[in-house]
């Protein structure tokens, strides 16, 4: 069980229904869903994070965490998407994070650290060697984050022997398709928050985007290896945690 305080949030695992309910409806209200609550089947599997301004007890930011092998991962969400077999062979626990969303109204860069705080003192606590997901886009359209698109084809493309093939029927294979030199500014500039800190991690992420409509977003297959973190940003996460 996660349960610390930084600032002015706290950070725990959800425990109850009500606790369950109300990550499902921050998640609907962050994702402009036409439902009250975003519920999916991975939600009875996975533990779920909650960050709450202590004062009011207001729910800020939530994200959940489902444990897996590599003989496991086609019970992932992510491998409804993505074609995963290549990672079947990676050695030791694997975590797939979720459904991560900060209440769109909160500009609070605190609220992120805590989040990776929390996710670092899971991590840890059960020894995991592979955290992945799936990193999301705004939208489902491909001309506003083309400069993002080809920073990640030059700098950050999974390694070979993990690179996760396509499955999904509408993709956008930005590795194949793009050739500009991207601007780095505006490349960074479009980049989801997440995304931004998995790559300052080391992380990598799949050579295409899946299109998901139902969502409304772009997303990229994510991939960290723990053992690959650079040392002076462990001990920056662990100190946070």
């Amino acid at each position: 069980m996660i349960s610390f305080r930084r600032g002015r949030h706290l950070a725990r695992t959800a425990s109850t229904p009500q606790d369950i309910d109300a990550a499902q409806r921050l998640r609907a209200c962050c994702f402009g869903l036409p439902v009250d609550r975003d519920i999916d089947a991975f939600d009875e599997r996975c533990t779920h994070i909650l960050i709450e301004e202590e004062a009011t007890g207001t729910l800020v930011c939530t994200f959940r965490m489902l444990e897996l092998t590599g003989a496991e991962l086609s019970a992932s969400y992510a491998a409804q998407y993505y074609e995963l077999s290549a990672l079947e062979t990676f050695e030791g626990r694997m975590v797939e994070m979720g459904r991560f969303c900060i209440d769109p109204d909160l500009r609070d860069p605190d609220i992120l650290r805590v989040a990776w705080a929390a996710m670092t003192a899971y991590v840890d606590a059960h020894d995991v060697r592979l955290l992945f997901g799936c990193s999301s886009f705004a939208g489902t359209e491909t001309a506003d984050y083309l400069d993002a698109f080809a920073m990640l084809k030059a700098r950050h493309l999974a390694p070979k022997h993990w690179l996760p093939r396509v499955k999904a029927p509408d993709v956008f294979r930005f590795a194949a398709r793009l050739r500009r030199k991207p601007d780095l500014k505006k490349a960074m500039a479009r980049m989801p928050p997440l995304l931004r800190t998995y790559l300052m991690m080391g992380g990598w992420v799949s050579d295409h985007a899946v299109v998901d409509r139902q969502m409304n977003t772009l997303h990229v297959f994510t991939g960290v290896e723990i053992g690959a973190i650079p040392d002076a940003r462990k001990r920056l996460l662990r100190a946070l945690a």
